[in-house]
């Protein structure tokens, strides 16, 4: 806490006035976080100040919110280009972030309790690159001089407060193996720990997610079911398949709000099939082409209860997977011609 506090005085966040009688003040709150390695070791403890967002009303306290906040399609390309250019990347964590501008009006904000658009850089020094890919406060960058790297290191760490965290292993929850024929990523711990959550240590795996001769309704008949659990349990899978494949088969028990045994027991099986395959993950090679090519599917009335159909698709640089969705479409199909 003091540390963020320190930061605040050394950038010159803010200025302590007497609090003023006629102006809205926006109260502020601490958010604690434990940050956390591949095998679940703390790894830094971190403290956030914060405002309390929900006391602001849009067009009149704030007219638009902003973070540095890079798709997972494009840092999937970030590790795609740096195997396939032989980089090794490194990570980097910013202390205590903010966005620097100028405001056109005074705005007051309680003590705390108890006392840029573009995210993708590329630098070019001679016949060296280097790539940086920033997340909010976290830092990936890779180059195939190692030299340009370090130069870059020192230079962030002597005009901000950073930490250097080394070659990258572990970020937004993806585990990153940096190979000498290429990178492999995958979700094991994560998954391993929404087996836990979800009480599914004990249970057998499953071949595959779901059996594609069944059709998904809203089984009236059945038995209601957990839905706070249920949502819960759509959410983590949500989260897992926008880092994984295999989007289209959560997608289908995600439709279904008001659930009933059947539903939840698809999904249930959903979890068991992933217990099968924590290992596995996404592999980009040195080797071969990085042409962009892309595939795309779609089926006929798919949906039993409205009959509308869902559409895939995905795109690779080369031989590598970065990018995935699966969706059902806003209007109905009359003809597949």
């Amino acid at each position: 806490m003091q540390e963020e506090l320190n930061q605040f005085e050394r950038n010159k966040v803010w200025e302590l006035v007497q609090r003023p009688t006629h102006q809205n003040v926006i109260g502020t709150k601490w958010v604690f976080r434990n940050k956390m390695n591949e095998e679940g070791s703390v790894v830094r403890n971190k403290a956030r100040l914060v405002d309390k967002g929900h006391c602001q009303e849009e067009g009149i306290d704030f007219d638009e919110t902003f973070a540095h906040i890079a798709r997972l399609e494009a840092i999937r390309m970030f590790l795609a280009y740096a195997a396939h250019k032989n980089f090794i990347v490194y990570q980097m964590d910013v202390k205590s972030a903010f966005l620097k501008g100028l405001l056109e009006e005074e705005v007051y904000v309680e003590q705390p309790p108890g006392k840029v658009d573009r995210k993708l850089f590329r630098i070019q020094d001679g016949e060296s690159m280097l790539l940086v890919q920033i997340y909010v406060d976290d830092i990936i960058f890779g180059s195939t001089n190692k030299e340009l790297c370090d130069k870059f290191s020192n230079l962030m760490q002597g005009k901000f407060e950073m930490s250097m965290m080394g070659e990258l292993t572990f970020f937004l929850g993806l585990q990153v193996r940096q190979l000498k024929d290429g990178t492999f990523i995958s979700q094991t711990k994560y998954t391993r720990d929404l087996m836990k959550k979800f009480g599914m240590e004990e249970k057998s795996s499953m071949k595959i997610p779901m059996n594609t001769s069944v059709k998904m309704d809203m089984d009236a008949d059945g038995k209601p079911v957990d839905q706070t659990r249920y949502r819960a349990l759509i959410g983590s899978l949500l989260y897992l398949t926008s880092r994984r494949t295999s989007p289209f088969f959560v997608g289908v028990c995600a439709r279904f709000h008001c659930t009933k045994r059947k539903p939840y027991d698809h999904t249930k099986r959903i979890l068991r099939y992933l217990k099968g395959c924590q290992e596995v993950g996404l592999w980009y090679p040195k080797e071969g082409g990085f042409k962009l090519i892309g595939y795309s599917h779609s089926d006929y009335a798919g949906c039993r209860v409205d009959r509308k159909s869902t559409s895939g698709t995905c795109q690779m640089l080369g031989n590598r997977l970065v990018s995935w969705f699966s969706k059902k479409q806003n209007s109905k199909a009359t003809s597949t011609q």
